[in-house]
């Protein structure tokens, strides 16, 4: 059986549950991180060097880096739908994941701490509406994708829109003034809908 080391509320952890849920894969999941400590341990430690979440472990074989556990679990288990067949749509998905990486979580992180794990009282005001308007460059032009479909790759769900989505949820759940982008809204909207989204990721964040 898949096992899964993490904690709920952690970001990187919220994709690899998203993933399993929606391919329906039996698993353990084993507390660790943060106030559940584990990740220092010797044992973890051997695992995952890094001495962070989220690690699994799948019949002997071990892999850390979120990201790539979803690329992982999809070919292995999703072959076809949350991996496409088709090289080119899923180099697609690969690059969108890569981007949320690489682009978008380089704004989204730092926008987290502030609206997320700062009281409102020390927020800089001038800081969150900076940070706000640097991440709402870069959903609009997720925005520009979605003018033609319903998901980041085509209209089904693929594993393109796993990272993206978990930021999603933070993004629309910030209190703060944000564009108007009517195709991102409603991908979130799609994604909102899914009980595995719902479960997994729509975790109330309080500050």
């Amino acid at each position: 059986m898949l096992k899964i080391w993490g904690r709920r509320n952690s970001f990187n952890l919220q994709k690899v549950m998203w993933c399993v849920a929606e391919l329906g894969i039996a698993h353990e999941r084993i507390d660790a991180g943060g106030a559940h400590g584990v990740t220092d341990t010797a044992g973890y430690l051997a695992m995952n060097p890094n001495g962070r979440v989220p690690t699994v472990e799948d019949d002997g074989f071990v892999l850390w880096e979120s990201n790539a556990i979803v690329r992982y679990l999809s070919a292995k288990h999703g072959l076809g739908t949350l991996c496409p067949d088709d090289p080119q749509r899923r180099a697609e998905a690969d690059r969108w994941m890569d981007w949320q990486a690489a682009t978008v979580g380089a704004f989204m992180r730092p926008l987290t701490i502030t609206m997320f794990r700062t009281q409102p009282a020390d927020r800089v005001q001038a800081i969150a509406e900076s940070q706000m308007a640097e991440a709402g460059r870069y959903w609009a032009m997720l925005d520009a994708r979605l003018v033609d479909s319903a998901y980041v790759v085509g209209n089904t769900l693929t594993m393109g829109d796993i990272p993206l989505g978990c930021y999603a949820w933070r993004w629309f759940s910030a209190d703060a003034e944000r564009p108007s982008l009517a195709n991102l809204e409603a991908w979130y909207r799609r994604l909102c809908d899914r009980p595995a989204y719902a479960e997994h990721v729509m975790i109330p964040m309080a500050s």
